[in-house]
């Protein structure tokens, strides 16, 4: 578990290169806001669709092969996206961008992979432990302005492509299934379509779309707006981000763990509720630093808290022999649940207040409807026997 987790936290590395560099591009190039925000949101496009296939494919090959594949296909985006970079060309960017993605649908590779390590009754925690490789994304916001400020841009993407290499080499190496692993050699499109028509599927899709779009939404803008709003440089976004993503990271196996402990259903609420109240709060743009920091990490606990609540859900109620599938929709509604935002974002800027309310707005009016989804259509506990033979 402790190499899955690192595994998915270096590839999120690599998926989330751009969008800690995102406002050192747009002043280099004269991007505009929509530019820049085009930008940020290619690769978290790809990332969620990738995860489809990657999902099915890992009930087929196992997540120790799945691991070594998306880590490998990963190297070669990430020195094409230095060489975009260095070169100064946003239509190569956004090309390159878009292979980058490819990193993010290691999520869909990991779950089923820690599910078939762990009981029912722990797979909350797993799941959430898993998760906590969304702590690549902060490392991504802390270290890329500084490996950029120290090695230089090109060679920043060296260190990161070595990196994944290595990573790929150790799951060759030390890298297992475990033994209640069954390969699955059906038909990816049949299974897919199977998963599609579990009620599960979609429920859990619509829920991790909120908490885990945000999530990765704010990863990889949060840079953006703070220098917006705030006029900070693009190492102090960096950090700042940084502050966010880890905070999501760590609320994430609290959530699976409150959700083995309770129905998943409590914690769910419990995180739309919490991201509404917080957006709503972001609107008025509290002041930087102990304000506004107060108010985005308190929000990244509650996204945080909310993925590893619908997840802990997944593993409850999807069939064992679906699970590859049914994690790699749901991923997917999640990655795409975070592609749109940025380009809300950078969309309904208003440049001449210099704010975001229309953005944020959204998120409150999105986060409350999900709630009140929750609250009143879903049950807070469920036979995974029934769910299994719908």
């Amino acid at each position: 578990m402790a190499l899955a987790t690192w595994v998915s936290a270096i590839n999120f590395w690599a998926w989330n290169m751009i969008g800690p560099l995102s406002t050192t591009y747009a002043g280099d190039m004269s991007l505009s806001s929509s530019e820049a925000s085009i930008l940020v949101a290619t690769p978290i496009l790809v990332g969620a669709l990738g995860r489809i296939v990657v999902g099915p494919l890992t009930d087929r090959y196992g997540g120790r092969v799945m691991f070594m594949a998306v880590t490998l296909a990963s190297i070669v985006p990430v020195l094409a996206v230095g060489i975009a970079g260095s070169s100064g060309s946003y239509p190569l960017l956004v090309v390159f961008g878009f292979f980058l993605g490819v990193a993010g649908t290691v999520f869909a590779v990991g779950i089923p992979f820690a599910n078939h390590w762990y009981e029912a009754s722990r797979r909350g925690f797993a799941t959430g432990v898993f998760g906590m490789g969304m702590v690549g994304t902060a490392l991504s916001a802390f270290f890329t302005p500084r490996f950029v400020k120290w090695f230089g841009l090109f060679t920043t993407h060296v260190i990161i492509a070595a990196a994944l290499a290595v990573t790929a080499a150790l799951c060759l190496f030390i890298m297992r299934d475990s033994p209640n692993f069954t390969p699955n050699h059906d038909a990816v499109v049949p299974k897919l379509k199977a998963a599609a028509r579990l009620p599960v599927t979609w429920e859990m899709s619509f829920l991790y779309a909120v908490v885990f779009g945000g999530f990765v939404a704010f990863s990889n803008y949060l840079p953006t707006y703070i220098k917006t709003i705030y006029g900070f440089s693009a190492v102090d976004a960096g950090a700042r981000t940084a502050g966010f993503a880890l905070a999501a990271v760590l609320a994430r196996p609290v959530g699976g763990a409150l959700a083995d402990r309770f129905a998943p259903k409590y914690v769910v609420l419990a995180s739309f509720a919490g991201t509404a109240a917080m957006a709503f709060v972001a609107i008025f743009q509290p002041p930087p630093d102990i304000w506004s920091a107060a108010t985005f990490i308190t929000l990244a606990l509650f996204l945080g808290i909310g993925t590893g609540g619908v997840f802990a859900w997944v593993a409850r109620r999807a069939p064992a022999k679906s699970v590859g599938s049914v994690t790699g929709i749901v991923a997917a509604a999640g990655g795409l649940g975070g592609y749109f935002p940025p380009l809300v974002m950078g969309a309904s800027y208003d440049s001449i207040e210099n704010d975001y309310t229309i953005g944020l707005t959204l998120l409150v009016a999105t986060a409350l409807l999900a709630f009140l989804y929750t609250a009143l259509r879903l049950h807070a506990r469920e036979p995974q026997q029934k769910e299994a033979a719908t």
